[in-house]
């Protein structure tokens, strides 16, 4: 099947394309790496009158560091971002969780915006964004909103982005000397996660958890925080024994999807495995910055 018939432009600054959007109003649509619009598009699932092209706009492709503060263009592309060395340094989680994200091909062309944009829940950045506490730019004609990521993804496919606006930066703090991890559970490599789970982890000088931050995707509309789960493993040395005796504090009623497939008791039996081994690789690796 083909697309239904669109008006495409692709300008070449983020001005020229927040004019379109407005001008263009409901019936335009933004695509940056295509790798979800575009099998949209060919299976008539969704059909824009105006399709505008952010590939062209270089001011949204770039990943620069300001104080301990780190920017990340929305066109970003996801490769780009997993061989950043910068990244890899001081954002490791987002490094580890885009090694899982789909295959060399896919990752070539998907971009860090259009991945937070679409709001899958399998998808493995909003879970990492929402491990960071990062913040999302958005502009309009209107001026700039900032949104925390806690805030962004609203729910399947429903993120906080309003009519005329653009994912423009992703905003996150450097976090150079923790572990993260980010494990999950699929049929084969580069699936759709059935559950997966994002963890960071610092330590204090004796050793003990100073800091840890645990987040569980694709088992309800928007990842799921579990603060109650990492409070009570700070001033703790990590054990499997003391992980699992957290975890009895994760609250599986939070778990949502059932379907033929993947039930619900399946993902309230997977979900705190994952949690469990992402928070005890995130716990080695920070174990071994102190060595």
């Amino acid at each position: 099947m083909k697309p239904a018939p669109f008006e495409y432009f692709a300008p070449r600054t983020l001005d020229e394309a927040l004019d379109l959007l407005e001008s263009e109003g409901s019936e335009a649509r933004v695509i940056a790496g295509g790798q979800s619009l575009v099998p949209m598009l060919a299976l008539r699932l969704a059909r824009p009158e105006v399709l505008i092209d952010l590939n062209r706009i270089p001011e949204l492709s770039r990943i620069r560091q300001e104080g301990s503060t780190i920017h990340i263009g929305a066109m970003t592309r996801q490769a780009h971002a997993l061989a950043s060395s910068l990244v890899f340094e001081q954002l490791p989680l987002l490094h580890y969780g885009l090694q899982n994200v789909g295959h060399p091909p896919t990752r070539a062309r998907g971009t860090l915006g259009g991945s937070l944009s679409h709001a899958d829940p399998a998808a493995e950045t909003p879970a990492v964004m929402l491990a960071y506490k990062a913040d999302m730019v958005l502009k309009s004609k209107q001026g700039e909103r900032i949104i925390p990521a806690d805030e962004f993804t609203l729910g399947t496919f429903d993120t906080a982005i309003e009519p005329g606006e653009i994912l423009a930066e992703i905003r996150v703090q450097a976090k150079p000397n923790e572990g993260a991890a980010l494990v999950e559970l699929s049929r084969r490599k580069g699936d759709f996660a059935m559950a997966s789970a994002a963890a960071r982890v610092s330590l204090a000088a004796d050793g003990t958890c100073a800091e840890a931050h645990l987040i569980v995707g694709a088992v309800a509309p928007v990842p799921l925080r579990f603060d109650a789960v990492t409070d009570a493993l700070k001033g703790q040395k990590f054990s499997e024994a003391v992980v699992r005796e957290a975890l009895e504090l994760m609250d599986l009623e939070l778990f949502e999807f059932d379907n033929e497939d993947i039930s619900l008791e399946y993902r309230r039996k997977i979900g705190p495995v994952m949690a469990e081994r992402a928070l005890l690789q995130a716990f080695k690796r920070a174990e071994g910055m102190q060595k």
